[in-house]
C-alpha cells in the first residue's frame, strides 16, 4: 500500500523543509520591503477593509517568524502550523472570485496555488500528513488544468531562446503536471513524480522569474511570483522527502 507508517517526526524530513521555511520568510520580507499592498494578489480581497494594511503586516510577521521556526527541529511543527494557516486563509480569500465567476478557471487556479503551499505544512505537522500529501496531488492536477485553459499565456512566459519553441514547452509542462498528478494520486511512481515536479518548478523559477527580476528588480509582482514559484517547488520537495521516509 502507498504511504505506510505515516507518522514521521518533523525533524526527519530533508532539505525541502528548509527551502519551505526560507520561502515563507521571503514572502514576509517582500511585503515589508515594498509596502505594496494594492498589488499583493493574496490580500486583494481585503481591499475594502480599513485595517487591511495593519492586517497585512501582521500576516507578513507571522510568515517571517513561522518560516524561521520551521528551520529549527524543536519549533518546526509549530512554525508549519502557523504558516500553513496563513496559506489556508489566502486560499479562502480567493473563494469570492470563484463564486462570482464559477466558469472562469483562474479563480480555481489561484485557490489551488495557495492551497499547494498549505499542503506541506500539513505534512510537516505530521498528524495530517496523509491529507497534505493528497491535497498537494490535487493541486498539481489543478496546475495542469490551469496551464491547459490558458495555454497561450503559459507559452508567452517561456523564454524564446529555449528550443524548440514556446508552445512546445507549454504543452510539455502541462502534460508533465498531469502525469505527476496521476502518479501522486495513484501512488504509481509517486516518488519519482514528486522529484521531477520539484525540478520542473525550480526550472520555472530559474528560467522565467529570475531573468524577470534582473530585468525589473523594483517590480513587486515579479518578486511575488518568483517567491511563490520557489515556494511551490519547496512544497513539492517536502512531498518528495515525505515519500522518501514512507
Amino acid at each position: 500500500m502507498l504511504l505506510t507508517s505515516l507518522y514521521v517526526p518533523t525533524m526527519k524530513y530533508g532539505l525541502g523543509r528548509y527551502v519551505y521555511g526560507l520561502a515563507a520568510i521571503a514572502f514576509g520580507i517582500c511585503a515589508f520591503a515594498f509596502h505594496d499592498i494594492n498589488t499583493w494578489q493574496q490580500v486583494r480581497a481585503l481591499a475594502n477593509d480599513p485595517h487591511r494594511e495593519i492586517l497585512t503586516y501582521i500576516v507578513a510577521t507571522i510568515e517571517i517568524l513561522g518560516g524561521a521556526a520551521i528551520l529549527w527541529p524543536r519549533t518546526a511543527r509549530a512554525g508549519a502550523i502557523a504558516v500553513g494557516a496563513i496559506y489556508c486563509i489566502f486560499a479562502l480569500l480567493g473563494l469570492p472570485a470563484i463564486i462570482a465567476h464559477p466558469l472562469v478557471y483562474n479563480g480555481f487556479g489561484n485557490f489551488f496555488e495557495q492551497f499547494s503551499l498549505a499542503a506541506p505544512a500539513m505534512i510537516l505537522a505530521a498528524r495530517w500528513a496523509r491529507l497534505g500529501y493528497y491535497a498537494f496531488g490535487i493541486c498539481v492536477l489543478s496546475f495542469a488544468l490551469e496551464q491547459l485553459f490558458y495555454l497561450s499565456a503559459t507559452a508567452s512566459l517561456v523564454p524564446k531562446w529555449i528550443p524548440p519553441g514556446q508552445m512546445f514547452w507549454a504543452i510539455a509542462t502541462t502534460a508533465a503536471f498531469a502525469l505527476a498528478a496521476f502518479a501522486l494520486l495513484t501512488g504509481f511512481k509517486a516518488r519519482l513524480a514528486a522529484r521531477l515536479t520539484t525540478a520542473m518548478l525550480l526550472g520555472f523559477g530559474l528560467l522565467v522569474w529570475l531573468p524577470a527580476l534582473f530585468a525589473t528588480p523594483h517590480s513587486f509582482e515579479n518578486w511575488s511570483e518568483a517567491i511563490e514559484t520557489f515556494a511551490i517547488a519547496a512544497s513539492a520537495w517536502v512531498v518528495a522527502d515525505y515519500l522518501d521516509r514512507r
